[in-house]
């Protein structure tokens, strides 16, 4: 700003700088055609509608939010594993990790699978998924040493 107050100054004292003339700052950067239409960069979006949710729903958002709060939970799991292992950790490891990764796959299955007979296949796919690693996992927590402990092992070795 300080530079244009200075060749203003400078303009009114009747001294035309070489670059400073109406001529040149007159021309448009981009010249458009009559033909051509401007068209706004929104207008350029396409998003399709939603189809579980009506459009004034707020499940997307607490959606979001469990997922965040998942997030943090599971931050917290792990010191807990480590410091306090027990049952009540190892079920509660077992169900946010499969919720974790259930959503995670779920999120990739949205984004890449198109078509409604290969959503719904992968989406059961996906839930069958699930309930197997969640079943596992408890199958694992119930009758043998748990998921706390057996990290533990894994580290001691």
């Amino acid at each position: 700003m300080a530079a244009i107050v200075r060749l203003s100054s400078v303009c009114r004292r009747g001294v035309k700088p070489l670059f400073y003339q109406s001529a040149l700052l007159a021309r448009p950067v981009v010249v458009f055609h009559k033909e051509q239409q401007l068209h706004p960069l929104t207008a350029r979006i396409h998003s399709s509608p939603p189809l579980y949710a009506g459009s004034d729903s707020n499940a997307a958002s607490l959606h979001w939010t469990a997922e965040r709060v998942l997030s943090i939970a599971l931050l917290a799991l792990g010191p807990g594993a480590y410091f306090c292992p027990g049952s009540v950790i190892d079920y509660s490891l077992a169900a946010a990790l499969t919720l974790h990764g259930h959503w995670g796959l779920g999120q990739v299955l949205t984004d890449y699978v198109h078509g409604d007979t290969k959503v719904k296949l992968a989406s059961a796919g996906l839930f069958i998924l699930s309930t197997v690693t969640f079943a596992g996992l408890c199958y694992f927590n119930y009758n043998d040493v748990g998921i706390c402990n057996a990290i533990a092992l894994l580290w001691s070795k």
